[in-house]
């Protein structure tokens, strides 16, 4: 018998709380549309747009048949052994030489991702830039400083360039559309949340209901609110 009364109030109170939102649904809206523009704003004049550009090696072990079992499986763990002398501190202090840029290695790295796609031998490296031409330069010279590097210290065929990084057109963060999108559920969220918390930390008595169920009196007899015209 309590458990039934204690679900009637749960859900008594649910449904209040959701004709107080229904009541204020201008008030979302207007968070809403507001997390929106400020996101918006944020994302055009508060972050810098970044461009990436792609390069491609293609790893090959010292005596390459493509019939070897041993030779694919050789080049397979060879792939580990490239990423980490990729972006090892030589080859990229020859990229910060050649191309002359104001950085030094550990923030080059910082803009260096590179990536093995599964059951494939090819390296994709992707350099990130607020410059478009910047990122096709360091991506394309890292390509080349570390091809030649590792050929030279483990005396192997060095990884071969298949692809070559473009001039990046469009930008690849910030993404606008999501960061307005998300901007906006959280306005909508917050201020939502903040509803329904005055409304649960909200004690006063405003019916006969709430005497009832706050202080458990019975309301006998109530007196109309009365207008003086």
């Amino acid at each position: 018998m309590d458990e039934r009364m204690t679900n009637e109030e749960t859900e008594v109170d649910l449904l209040e709380l959701f004709f107080i939102l229904k009541r204020k649904w201008w008030m979302i809206l207007l968070a809403g549309a507001a997390g929106f523009a400020i996101a918006t704003a944020f994302s055009i004049f508060c972050i810098t747009p970044q461009y990436q550009s792609t390069s491609q090696l293609y790893v090959l072990s010292k005596e390459t048949t493509l019939n070897s079992l041993a030779d694919l499986q050789i080049g397979s763990q060879l792939t580990k052994d490239y990423k980490v002398m990729i972006n090892s501190r030589p080859v990229l202090e020859e990229v910060i030489e050649k191309l002359g840029l104001n950085i030094n290695y550990k923030q080059l790295r910082g803009k260096l991702k590179i990536d093995n796609p599964p059951d494939t031998r090819i390296l994709s490296l992707t350099v990130t830039d607020p410059n478009p031409q910047n990122a096709m330069e360091i991506v394309n010279q890292i390509a080349a400083s570390s091809s030649k590097y590792i050929g030279d210290l483990m005396e192997v065929v060095p990884p071969k360039i298949i692809e070559l990084g473009i001039v990046p057109e469009e930008k690849s963060s910030p993404s606008i559309k999501k960061n307005a999108v998300m901007g906006g559920f959280f306005g909508v969220f917050l201020v939502t949340g903040i509803i329904i918390a005055i409304e649960l930390l909200d004690d006063t008595i405003k019916s006969e209901e709430d005497l009832e169920n706050n202080l458990g009196l019975i309301v006998l007899a109530s007196l109309p609110e009365y207008k003086k015209k």
